[in-house]
C-alpha cells in the first residue's frame, strides 16, 4: 500500500465529515437568530412599571419607530453604546418615517435594584419617558419573552409594531433610520 494513501486517508475521512456537519448544521445556524424573534415578526406586547411606578405599555407608542433596548446600569457595554442611542433619539425624535412619525426609545432596564438603575438614567442623559423594569435582572418578563440572552439587545420597531431590524450598534442605528426616512 502507499504509504502517501494511508496517510491522506484519515485526512480525506475528517475533511468528509466536516464537509457533512457543515451541509447539515449550517443552514440551521444561518436560519436562527439570536433573541428568538425575527425581522418582520410583530413585536410582543411589553407591559411593565415605569421609574413612577405606574404600568407602561410598548402598544401606546404605535404610530412610532421605537428602539426596544434591553440593557442594565451594571452593564458596561450598555453604558458605552448610550451615547449612540442618545444621539440617535435626539436626531430622529420628531422625523417622518414611511410607516411613522417620530423615533423613541422603549428602555427595557434588567436592574434588580431601582437606585442605580434610575441613577444611570440621569448619569446617561436618557431623557426619553419610556424606561421600564421589573427589576428582576435576568428573570425580566419581557427579556425572556425576547429571547434576551446578552446585553445590550435591541429591537427597532417601525410604526406598525413590526421587527425591522435587530442589535443596531453605533451608526448602524442611525444609518438604519435614515433608510426608512419618508
Amino acid at each position: 500500500m502507499n504509504p502517501f494513501f494511508s496517510l491522506r486517508l484519515p485526512v480525506f475521512q475528517t475533511l468528509m465529515i466536516l464537509l457533512f456537519g457543515a451541509t447539515f448544521f449550517l443552514p440551521q445556524i444561518a436560519n436562527s437568530q439570536p433573541g428568538g424573534l425575527k425581522v418582520g415578526e410583530k413585536a410582543p406586547e411589553i407591559i411593565q412599571t415605569g421609574v413612577d411606578g405606574k404600568d407602561l405599555k410598548l402598544s401606546n407608542l404605535k404610530g412610532k419607530m421605537v428602539l426596544i433596548d434591553f440593557w442594565a446600569s451594571w452593564c458596561r457595554p450598555c453604558r458605552y453604546e448610550n451615547p449612540n442611542v442618545v444621539k440617535a433619539y435626539e436626531s430622529f425624535k420628531n422625523s417622518k418615517f414611511k410607516s411613522g412619525v417620530g423615533f423613541t426609545v422603549f428602555s427595557v432596564s434588567l436592574d434588580q435594584q431601582k437606585d442605580p438603575w434610575l441613577r444611570a438614567i440621569t448619569e446617561d442623559k436618557l431623557v426619553w419617558k419610556e424606561h421600564v423594569s421589573d427589576l428582576k435582572g435576568w428573570g425580566n418578563a419581557a427579556g425572556q419573552m425576547y429571547g434576551v440572552t446578552g446585553i445590550p439587545m435591541s429591537y427597532l420597531i417601525d410604526g406598525n409594531g413590526v421587527i425591522i431590524a435587530k442589535n443596531l450598534r453605533g451608526a448602524a442605528l442611525e444609518e438604519t433610520l435614515k433608510l426608512h426616512l419618508k
